[in-house]
C-alpha cells in the first residue's frame, strides 16, 4: 500500500536525520492524505482513501510544484524553484514510472482500436479508458493531445 510506503519513508528519514526538504515533503504528503481521509469519512466511507486516490493526490502535488517552480524561475527566485523541484523528486518516488511519448501514443492507438473509436465524439470514452488503465503513470494532457490528433 502506498500509504504504508510513505509512512515507512517518513520514519526512516526522521531516524536518519535526512535533509529537511525530504522530511517536510513526506509530512506534506501525509497531511494531504489525512485531509482526504477526513473528507472520505464525511461521505460515509470509513476505510479512507484508496491507492488510486493517493496516486491522484501525488500527481496533483507534482503538478502544483512544477507550476510553482516555473513561476519562481520567471520571477528570478531560483532558490525557491530549486526547493519546489526537490519536493517533486521526493513525491515522484511514490508514483509509478511515467510513460514516454511513444508509450503514450501506443496506448492511445490501442484504446482507439479496442473501442473502435471513429471520431472526436468518442474521445471522452477513450480518455476514460486510458485513465482507468494508466492512472498515475501518464500525463493526460499529452495523452489528450495525442488522442485528439489520432481521432481528428
Amino acid at each position: 500500500m502506498i500509504r504504508d510506503m510513505i509512512d515507512s519513508a517518513l520514519k526512516a528519514s526522521m531516524k536518519a536525520r535526512d535533509d529537511k526538504v525530504r522530511v517536510s515533503t513526506l509530512r506534506l504528503i501525509n497531511a494531504a492524505i489525512k485531509d482526504r481521509d477526513i473528507a472520505a469519512r464525511a461521505c460515509d466511507r470509513c476505510d479512507g482513501v484508496t491507492d488510486d486516490e493517493i496516486l491522484a493526490i501525488l500527481t496533483k502535488m507534482v503538478k502544483q510544484r512544477e507550476e510553482s517552480a516555473a513561476v519562481y524561475e520567471k520571477g528570478c527566485r531560483l532558490d525557491l524553484a530549486e526547493q519546489e523541484r526537490a519536493e517533486v523528486a521526493v513525491i515522484k518516488e511514490f508514483l509509478p514510472r511515467q510513460l514516454s511519448e511513444e508509450e503514450i501514443d501506443e496506448a492511445v492507438q490501442g484504446v482507439i482500436a479496442e473501442l473502435d473509436a471513429a471520431g472526436l465524439k468518442d474521445m471522452g470514452k477513450c480518455m476514460a479508458a486510458l485513465k482507468e488503465r494508466h492512472a498515475g503513470a501518464m500525463d493526460f494532457a499529452r495523452a489528450g493531445a495525442a488522442m485528439k490528433k489520432a481521432l481528428g
